[in-house]
């Protein structure tokens, strides 16, 4: 069962924060930072996603609608659910931060990591990791700003110009660039009498420099937000009892996501290699874009409403890695053979051919 080195990052990133918080100027120029790191990370959210991979995909429209389903109606619903275990089991903080957990979009590359693992059906989980993260840029926010009230900001013009300014305006800056810097090297292409196509420019070219940017930004946000937290005296809020309690809540969730997923799929008519990509894709969120998000939506308190999504995420990569890896020994689905002679024998015999 596989520990995600990030997360070991974002732990320590949490405990310089604990015994390092940025104070007085410094938590001000950590905010600045903090705010550009979350519109650079929209920016190349943007740049990387392709449309044309995303429109090739629309074929298979029936799994990727359900895929969002689980992802945008389902979790919440599980969410509101737990609302009854306040204040027994999860205090109102840790209750927010497990609702705004079940808002978040799907995670991408782990997505297709297990579903390859799995021998599902790869292109179809590129398509629903990219089909999640495209409506969750503006399903999540609107959703948190729905159910969680005064807690996630409200619904307000100033809640509301934070999305559109750091979220929304970054994304499609960086859908742009994507789309200039490809008709930019196709034009090069076509002039220097060129052959084959290679999309995504910068981005693509760089792409593992820009992942290092991705998660250094990210850790920045979370430097911030428990900064402010341990400023504020949130953490005296939560006790290894509450804890523990979110951890079970948790796998409650994430065993009822995983069986929904996949007994549902079935139900549903998808064949073997579909229910895959609906288990992995519709029962797991996306830490990368989740942490931002709740920076933006939580401000001072996004600390504690960051706990779950984090803790979720390691688990999530654990149970599935398993799962995967049971997939992986599974019978190959028997193939029934064509019959061409018996075809080829009625053309003859009638003189026809079918169009």
């Amino acid at each position: 069962m596989p520990i995600d080195p990030f997360v070991l990052l974002l732990l320590a990133t949490v405990g310089v924060a604990a015994l390092f918080p940025a104070r007085g100027s410094a938590a001000d120029v950590a905010s600045g930072a903090s705010t550009a790191a979350i519109a650079l990370l929209f920016f190349l959210y943007g740049a990387r996603l392709s449309t044309r991979e995303a429109l090739d995909g629309l074929r298979h429209w029936r799994l990727h609608v359900t895929v969002l389903a689980a992802t945008f109606v389902v979790f919440p619903l599980l969410g509101l659910a737990a609302r009854g275990l306040v204040p027994v089991i999860l205090t109102d903080p840790l209750y927010q931060g497990l609702l705004f957990l079940t808002l978040v979009p799907s995670t991408v590359q782990s997505s297709i990591a297990f579903t390859s693992m799995a021998r599902g059906n790869v292109p179809a989980a590129i398509c629903a990791g990219s089909f999640s993260s495209l409506v969750g840029i503006l399903a999540t926010p609107l959703l948190a700003a729905s159910l969680l009230g005064g807690s996630g900001g409200g619904f307000s013009a100033d809640s509301l110009l934070k999305i559109v300014l750091q979220l929304l305006v970054p994304f499609l800056a960086g859908q742009l660039l994507r789309r200039w810097g490809v008709r930019r090297g196709r034009a090069k292409r076509v002039g220097q009498g060129g052959g084959g196509r290679r999309e995504g420019g910068f981005v693509t070219r760089h792409k593992k420099v820009l992942g290092l940017v991705d998660r250094g930004s990210i850790l920045l946000v979370v430097y911030t937000a428990f900064s402010q937290g341990m400023v504020q005296g949130i953490w005296h809020q939560v006790s290894p009892v509450r804890l523990a309690g979110l951890l079970a809540v948790e796998a409650v969730v994430l065993a009822v996501m995983l069986l929904l997923t996949w007994y549902g799929g079935k139900a549903l008519g998808f064949g073997r290699e579909d229910r895959i990509v609906l288990q992995f894709a519709g029962s797991k969120k996306s830490l990368a874009a989740g942490l931002p998000m709740a920076s933006v939506l939580f401000g001072a308190h996004a600390s504690l409403a960051v706990l779950p999504l984090m803790l979720f995420h390691q688990m999530q990569l654990m149970v599935c890695a398993v799962i995967a890896k049971r997939r992986s020994h599974d019978p190959a689905p028997e193939v029934t053979a064509p019959e061409p002679a018996a075809a080829s024998r009625t053309a003859v015999g009638t003189g026809t051919r079918s169009g």
